[in-house]
């Protein structure tokens, strides 16, 4: 069971797919919470893995990536990962709560297919930012930075999941929510430690603006909307992303 939850939170988070699964039950996601951390540890092997290729491997064979297109690539690899499904979350939600609109009215935003202006201006304004810190980062703390940043990420969805309100009555986010507790978040905590941990004191100190982060518009967002939403999960995480990477490139 410990290994069907996390191959279940794997494949609905990311586009690998190592098992043909049919049976996506409300208490499977609710399972898969805690796993959330390793999944993104998963993600940022695949990431650093990227990386050497494109900074070691390549030069050694004569072939040379301009740093523009490198940071291009590394800013691109998360989404291509996840199949934009975090950033479609991060979208819906900026158009939702940057409408000015009544709570059920954001609602109702957020969950139209269409992307309006302001979901699109804020993804382009989040994506240059973290192609601009992609480009600052020292290339000796990169590899470090690149697994950090989705464990962290996810750590900071499960926040969310835990810590706060469903909003709707009903959702895909709603399974998640129905069926992890506080005990899932203190398993996510421990995963995370595990992860983070041996990296290095960087990786320790990026982990207190995350948790900050999470808590802070996780509040705010279910202020606005009653509660939060899966969309307002991926907004947690891409936000958690670049905060991150702001955080080594100090």
């Amino acid at each position: 069971m410990t290994m069907k939850a996390f191959i279940t939170g794997l494949q609905f988070l990311t586009r690998i797919r190592i098992a043909n699964q049919t049976d996506w039950a409300p208490e499977e996601f609710g399972r898969s919470v805690k796993y959330f951390p390793l999944v993104g540890g998963v993600i940022g092997l695949i990431l650093v893995a990227v990386n050497y290729l494109l900074d070691v491997y390549l030069p050694l064979l004569g072939v040379a990536i301009p740093p523009h297109v490198f940071a291009t690539i590394l800013a691109a690899m998360p989404i291509l990962l996840t199949g934009g499904l975090h950033c479609d979350g991060f979208m819906d939600t900026m158009d939702g709560i940057l409408s000015g609109r009544p709570s059920e009215r954001m609602l109702e935003i957020m969950k139209d297919s269409r992307v309006g202006a302001s979901g699109v201006t804020a993804f382009f304004l989040l994506f240059f930012f973290k192609w601009s810190i992609l480009m600052d980062i020292s290339p000796s703390l990169l590899p470090l930075a690149l697994f950090t940043m989705p464990v962290l990420a996810r750590l900071a969805m499960v926040i969310g999941i835990t810590c706060f309100p469903y909003a709707r009555p009903e959702g895909m986010g709603k399974a998640f929510a129905n069926f992890a507790n506080r005990k899932t978040l203190y398993w996510a905590i421990c995963f995370t430690a595990v992860l983070i941990v041996p990296i290095g004191i960087r990786a320790i100190i990026s982990a207190v603006p995350v948790l900050l982060l999470a808590l802070l518009f996780a509040r705010y967002s279910s202020r606005l909307l009653g509660g939060l939403t899966g969309d307002v999960y991926g907004a947690i995480s891409e936000l958690a992303e670049v905060l991150v990477l702001l955080t080594f490139s100090f």
